[in-house]
């Protein structure tokens, strides 16, 4: 771990620091490993939460934070796995807490089993505790109740137990919203991985290719370029299986003739990519797959052009409901007034999810999407930094009324958006999305 990323961690820290009163204490844990069978686990990955501020990615971890109070300086405080040879020799190598102290410049490090003992002491006369609160994956609320029994037995000796809990949680929601520069340099690097993946998909499809031939040219993609996993689970649907929103069987087998709908991206030191691409199996859009395919992409255009800073965040989405509407009426799709088909939303026939979501460490990142602290919850603004998706779809079902022309064609386009001081910044660029581009890569020999 170089110089550069520890001030980057003990930053966040410090910020995070200064939004609590002096002598209060706050606790995140990690992850906990999952067993898959008997005899081992699913692929660890930490908490987000915790990597955000801490960098440190072994299991069984806790970090502690102290605010600073009178002469007394803050303090960061890791509890982790002691050294273990023998368990080296199994599992791979730890920091041990002396090690994770100097390499991640915490001030203190403890072994994890320590962790009761000491948060009894740290937590005598501290006026607060911040930790996630009742937060289903974090698992801390029975130990602090046994933290805070602990404390209150030595009430004789005068010392007093924190007044009160606070979520730590939606400090640092708002604090993770905001990606900093080297955050944004690894989500372009990870979306630049997964363009890749995605155009090398393009090359390997075929009529009668099955999805999970192309999932593996995509996982193959995604490990030859460094990273570390999925950032979720790809769906690849062919056909019919595209108007399925999280379709994740990816065994179907493809028909001349059919789309392929490929919503996948990879996960790059601790950050997700996320995009979806729509193409032809045999690499030409037939005339009503175009005519759709337009469609969807006109409304990103116009999604893409309510981004800046100072416009609401859902400017993007009522962008692009307005376009897909008044196309959904030009095909036939729809009957009636495009005011009337916005305000019955009615076009949810065809397009029932929203136009993208937060992008950061998780895939549908943290960050309240409404500003809640007024009475009408309005959207909040955008701001630079902010990393989101754009991504309008359309999926036509079989259905009365419908042409049948359009039946069983689902098509969404995805690309992962930084808003910047100017306007935003596409970091999925690379990967094709027009008809003329897509044809032209799809030429096979």
């Amino acid at each position: 771990m170089s110089t550069v990323d520890i001030a980057r961690y003990a930053d966040r820290r410090a910020r995070l620091l200064a939004q609590m009163p002096p002598g209060a204490v706050a606790v995140l844990s990690t992850a906990p490993e999952v067993a898959r069978n008997s005899d081992s686990d699913y692929l660890y990955r930490h908490d987000s939460y915790f990597y955000y501020l801490t960098g440190f990615t072994e299991p069984e971890a806790t970090l502690v934070l102290i605010a600073a109070r009178g002469e007394a300086p803050a303090r960061a405080i890791l509890f982790c796995r002691p050294k273990n040879i023998d368990r080296e020799i199994w599992d791979g190598y730890r920091y041990g807490p002396d090690g994770a102290r100097e390499a991640f410049g915490f001030d203190q490090a403890h072994a994890i089993e320590t962790l009761d003992d000491k948060m009894a002491e740290l937590l005598a006369n501290a006026p607060s505790l911040y930790y996630p609160l009742h937060h289903a994956s974090s698992k801390l609320d029975a130990r602090v109740a046994v933290w805070l029994s602990a404390v209150r037995a030595k009430a004789r000796t005068g010392v007093t137990p924190p007044a009160g809990t606070v979520d730590l949680l939606p400090l640092l929601d708002e604090m993770r919203l905001l990606k900093d520069d080297g955050e944004q340099a690894i989500m372009l690097r990870a979306a630049t991985i997964s363009a890749q993946a995605h155009i090398r998909a393009m090359r390997a499809a075929r009529a009668g290719v099955y999805e999970y031939e192309l999932e593996a040219e995509l996982l193959y993609e995604f490990r030859r370029n460094g990273a570390q996993a999925p950032a979720y689970n790809s769906i690849v649907a062919t056909g019919a299986n595209a108007c399925v929103l999280h379709y994740s069987a990816n065994n179907a087998q493809s028909k001349d003739g059919d789309l392929v709908l490929i919503d996948a991206g990879c996960e790059l030191d601790g950050y997700a990519s996320d995009i979806t691409r729509t193409f032809p199996v045999n690499g030409k859009f037939s005339a009503p797959q175009k005519r759709l395919y337009e469609l969807v992409l006109a409304a990103q255009a116009a999604a893409l052009e309510a981004i800046a800073p100072g416009l609401p965040y859902s400017g993007a989405h009522e962008a692009a409901v307005r376009v897909l509407a008044q196309g959904m009426l030009e095909l036939g799709l729809l009957q009636g007034a495009l005011d009337d088909v916005i305000a019955n939303k009615s076009y949810l026939q065809f397009y029932m999810h929203g136009t993208g979501h937060w992008l950061g460490m998780d895939v549908h990142d943290v960050g309240q999407y409404r500003n809640v602290n007024l009475a009408d919850k309005p959207s909040r603004v955008l701001l630079p930094g902010m990393v989101v998706t754009v991504e309008p779809g359309i999926y036509v079902r079989p259905a009365e009324g419908v042409p049948e022309e359009y039946w069983n064609i689902g098509i969404r386009i995805e690309d992962d958006v930084l808003v910047t001081a100017g306007g935003y910044t596409i970091l999925s660029a690379a990967a094709p999305k027009t008809v003329a581009e897509i044809e032209a890569l799809m030429q096979h020999d």
